[in-house]
């Protein structure tokens, strides 16, 4: 009998449809989630993910798809859907995962999501174009009492970008449920350091800090090409502090 071809992750690069084809046996998870990761990291908003053609072993597609989902839960706007016609995803690791039967239901639960993007250069004045895509979104978005904070926090992982990984990066972020998301992606993966705070004779070091500060959670993910960080602000906690 012949051999069945390893899984392969086919993406147009004008569509939010990635396909997966072949067989995913439990060692290639690895490779085809950075892979999914790294679609995710440079194209803006969610994908989907058919796995029409797919052959797992068992649940190998199924906990590998709901861990990329999870991993880029707080980034702006992401999110992963799978088109499943033969209902192959199933078990525990399927929760979280919108599973669609056919690809004109998953392309209809693609929703559009409101999402801000900015592309920059490792540059003086980066922070500040960053700064005004934080004011705009806020401002139309209705949350303006975060304005602020997302400031602060995108200041903060710009200026990290220009000081340390002196890579191209991209801004993004969205609302969700009160929520603002912020994040940027750069081309290094070198991840940033936070050793809680810093001594008061320090001279640097509190950027990671003031992101802590103002945001609710913020974290660094690595990519095959580099890194996303990421924050998620709450308007309550914002509220609560003027209170």
């Amino acid at each position: 009998m012949p051999t069945e071809t390893r899984c392969v992750v086919e993406a147009d690069e004008s569509s939010a449809v990635v396909r997966l084809v072949g067989l995913l046996e439990p060692v290639a998870a690895d490779r085809v989630r950075a892979a999914l990761l790294t679609r995710l990291s440079d194209r803006p908003g969610p994908i989907v993910v058919d796995v029409a053609q797919l052959r797992s072993i068992g649940a190998t597609a199924a906990g590998m798809l709901a861990e990329v989902r999870r991993t880029v839960a707080d980034w702006p706007a992401a999110d992963l859907l799978v088109v499943d016609p033969a209902g192959m995803i199933t078990g525990p690791p399927v929760a979280g995962l919108t599973v669609c039967a056919t690809l004109d239901e998953a392309t209809a639960a693609l929703a559009r999501r409101p999402l801000a993007a900015l592309d920059l250069a490792p540059e003086v004045g980066a922070a500040r174009r960053a700064r005004e895509l934080v004011v705009d979104g806020c401002a139309r978005w209705g949350i303006p009492e975060l304005t602020e904070p997302a400031c602060i926090a995108v200041t903060e992982m710009v200026n990290n970008v220009v000081a340390h990984a002196r890579t191209p990066m991209t801004v993004r972020l969205a609302p969700r449920d009160h929520r603002l998301h912020v994040a940027v992606r750069d081309r290094s993966r070198q991840q940033p350091s936070y050793a809680g705070p810093a001594p008061l004779t320090s001279t640097g070091g509190r950027g990671l800090l003031l992101i802590d500060t103002v945001a609710r959670r913020w974290g660094s993910t690595a990519v095959p090409d580099g890194k996303v960080v990421w924050c998620v602000l709450h308007a309550e906690d914002e509220a609560a502090h003027r209170g």
